[in-house]
């Protein structure tokens, strides 16, 4: 293995070695972030209101799409990182050729439903009819680069999980930059509105794609990948979708959910709702950082799992989880602490500063919680349960926040009364879920120390 690159799973002291592998992760979401903020500004600042709502009116179809495919790829993740775990070098290459694969196909299938269903997608998620033709524009060009995006995610996967979270940072650390400079080109310069916006975001994707294709054609014999074996193997494409399938189901119930949540916080009217994105901005940062330390979680466990060393399995949950919840608290506490100026920083308007404080002093104050969950849900996957953590995050989350709003907040039908549905859900779908990992796991030790014994 390239030792450069990657990092040993299987011994040693495991606390630095996750905070090591999950900060590049957290930083880059945060980044990414960054940049697509950076994007909207460019679009609303240089090609009028009617281009920015275009490409925000794509948001919810693009970040299902995206949600989709980002729960495929920690199946991907699952499965590397335990035939590593397992030392079956012979195994790991053909499945590193069939994810590779299964990249490309369901990039191609993407690429020609978006030129197909772009308008009935935007008339199904209610795009007002004077920004629809700029909408399907967008969302047509967008489709373009589904390709890449797919081979990207599946392959940063498959390097994470080998313990190489750098090289997917400086492929998208660049390929972000490039979006930049390129939508400061076609929007200023060339003044091609949504159209620049959308080819700038392809190209990105094409670079950030090829460059982990070139990554991955440079590696070691175990993970090179070769251009010529791409084949298809059901047993793996099967175990990808067996942790996928549930992972993505999840991530798009809950972007459902979210939009039923949306719909209350914008009966409060256009104050509340611009301050609720305000604080929505400052809490997706909190979330980055669960994630990042969940992908950690998941490919520590997967190879330990793999290799059958069970008490560091436990550890690394215990680690994951205690390194998440320290950087929560600093990060929320610092927010909460800097809360005027930050609000500050986006808006002087006295009633949006007083909805944003409201569910920032609710919600985001114990968004800590929320990590929990997503500790929980990578080591129960790592042990081959993907249903089960998806199945309580529906009813925990999904179905609990719409009960929420239907039944309980007429009761008290106040701003401040709605956020409470966040940490409520959270703390159900969090203490089932973790209570589930420690009931199973036992039972998926034996399991796996009675394999190829």
């Amino acid at each position: 293995m390239h030792r450069k690159n990657s990092i040993d799973m299987l011994n040693g002291p495991l606390l630095g070695k996750i905070i090591y592998f999950a900060m590049p992760i957290a930083f880059c979401n945060i980044l990414q972030q960054t940049f697509n903020a950076t994007d909207t500004a460019v679009v609303g600042r240089f090609a009028g209101s009617q281009a920015l709502a275009a490409v925000g009116s794509n948001g919810v179809t693009i970040n299902i799409i995206v949600n989709l495919f980002v729960g495929l790829s920690v199946g991907v993740n699952v499965l590397v990182a335990r035939l590593i775990g397992q030392g079956d070098r012979d195994r790991v290459n053909p499945a590193v050729h069939t994810i590779m694969t299964m990249a490309l196909i369901g990039g191609v299938l993407l690429l020609a439903i978006g030129q197909l269903l772009s308008r009935p997608l935007l008339v199904l998620v209610a795009t007002p009819d004077d920004v629809m033709p700029l909408a399907v524009v967008y969302l047509r060009i967008y489709f373009l680069g589904m390709p890449f995006f797919l081979i990207y995610n599946f392959g940063a996967a498959i390097l994470r999980s080998n313990g190489d979270t750098r090289r997917p940072l400086i492929s998208l650390l660049i390929s972000g930059f490039l979006n930049l400079i390129l939508n400061l080109i076609l929007v200023c310069i060339f003044d091609m509105g949504v159209a620049g916006v959308g080819i700038a975001t392809v190209i990105s994707n094409i670079f950030s794609g090829t460059l982990v294709l070139i990554f991955l054609l440079r590696e070691d014999e175990m993970l090179r990948f070769d251009p010529r074996k791409l084949s298809i193997r059901w047993v793996y494409m099967k175990e990808v979708l067996r942790v996928g399938v549930p992972t993505s189901i999840q991530h798009t119930a809950f972007s459902i959910s979210n939009i039923v949540i949306l719909s209350a916080i914008n009966s409060f009217g256009s104050a509340a709702s611009a301050g609720s994105a305000i604080c929505l901005a400052i809490e997706r940062n909190n979330a980055f950082i669960a994630q990042a330390f969940g992908q950690a979680c998941v490919s520590f466990s997967s190879q330990n799992f793999g290799a059958k060393r069970f008490d560091r399995v436990k550890r690394v949950f215990t680690l994951s989880l205690i390194s998440c919840e320290v950087t929560a608290f600093f990060y929320i506490g610092t927010c909460l602490i800097f809360r005027r100026p930050i609000i500050s920083l986006f808006t002087t308007d006295a009633e949006v500063f007083r909805y944003a404080e409201m569910r920032i002093l609710t919600s985001f104050a114990l968004c800590f919680i929320n990590s929990i969950t997503d500790i929980s849900t990578a080591s129960l996957r790592s042990i081959g349960y993907s249903f089960i953590p998806t199945g309580l995050t529906l009813l925990g989350t999904c179905v609990f926040r719409l009960f929420f709003i239907a039944f309980i907040l007429p009761l008290n039908p106040t701003f401040a009364f709605l956020f409470w549905v966040y940490p409520t859900s959270w703390v159900i779908t969090s203490t089932s879920i973790t209570a589930m990992f420690f009931i199973v796991r036992e039972k998926a030790f034996r399991r796996r120390a009675l394999e190829n014994a």
